[in-house]
């Protein structure tokens, strides 16, 4: 799940990113309010959870947050402030935050904070998504490949292999480019080398076809990759 972190206090913005990326997200961190503007009109259709800072360096949190829903967006946003009067929480809320979490406050806190989000808009992530014979575990970051005699063999992933097979089972049939995969894989400030999408999808196939399925990521030359997904 890519969140998009806007947080200009270096330290606990590290400190954040550094937490979400054991927990298998993937985050963009920016360190102020037009930046994250930028990111969101660019990288609209990206982002599954925002983290946002009340007080930033030109545009405010609020404000930010503010032109997130005057553009219809329902993108969760969870807003962070030292800010801690019951005014000030209102002020957060009514601007159009779903959730506030007032600094300092614990890493565990944080990230259930986030699943709360996550649960209350199920359509962001449900607990499985299951397409044709393969079932992807949220919870357990794993795949389930289900063969032809309907036994079920459960296959552990890395955390890039498990965010590129969620990719690919959210678009079958569809050929997604290089830069496509790169843009839902690594951080738009990352610097991956020229040749890692070919890696990651090898170590895919690899584990997929020691269960059977290493044939459903085809190579469509000069274009990508496509996932055709075999019905159970």
């Amino acid at each position: 799940m890519r969140v998009l972190l806007v947080e200009d206090e270096p330290d606990l913005g590290a400190a954040i990113k550094r937490v979400l990326h054991q927990e298998s997200y993937v985050v963009d961190w920016v360190v102020d309010g037009i930046m994250a503007w930028e990111y969101l009109e660019s990288q609209f259709t990206l982002y599954r959870l925002a983290i946002i800072d009340w007080l930033l360096p030109s545009l405010s949190g609020l404000e930010l947050v503010k032109f997130l829903r005057q553009k219809n967006s329902a993108l969760p946003v969870l807003m962070l402030t030292a800010k801690d009067s019951m005014a000030d929480k209102v002020m957060g809320l009514d601007a159009g935050a779903d959730d506030y979490l007032v600094k300092p406050f614990g890493m565990p806190e944080l990230l259930a904070r986030l699943r709360a989000l996550q649960r209350r808009s199920p359509e962001i992530q449900p607990q499985q998504l299951q397409v044709g014979n393969l079932i992807l575990d949220y919870g357990t970051n794993t795949i389930c490949f289900i063969n032809k005699n309907q036994d079920r063999q459960v296959i552990n992933l890395t955390h890039k292999e498990f965010v590129l097979l969620e990719y690919f089972l959210r678009h079958p049939h569809q050929i997604l480019s290089r830069d496509q995969i790169l843009a839902q894989l690594w951080e738009l400030d990352a610097e991956p080398i020229s040749n890692v999408v070919a890696a990651q999808i090898r170590l895919l196939r690899r584990k997929l076809g020691a269960s059977g399925g290493g044939d459903l990521i085809e190579t469509i030359y000069g274009l990508g990759y496509r996932f055709n997904p075999v019905d159970k």
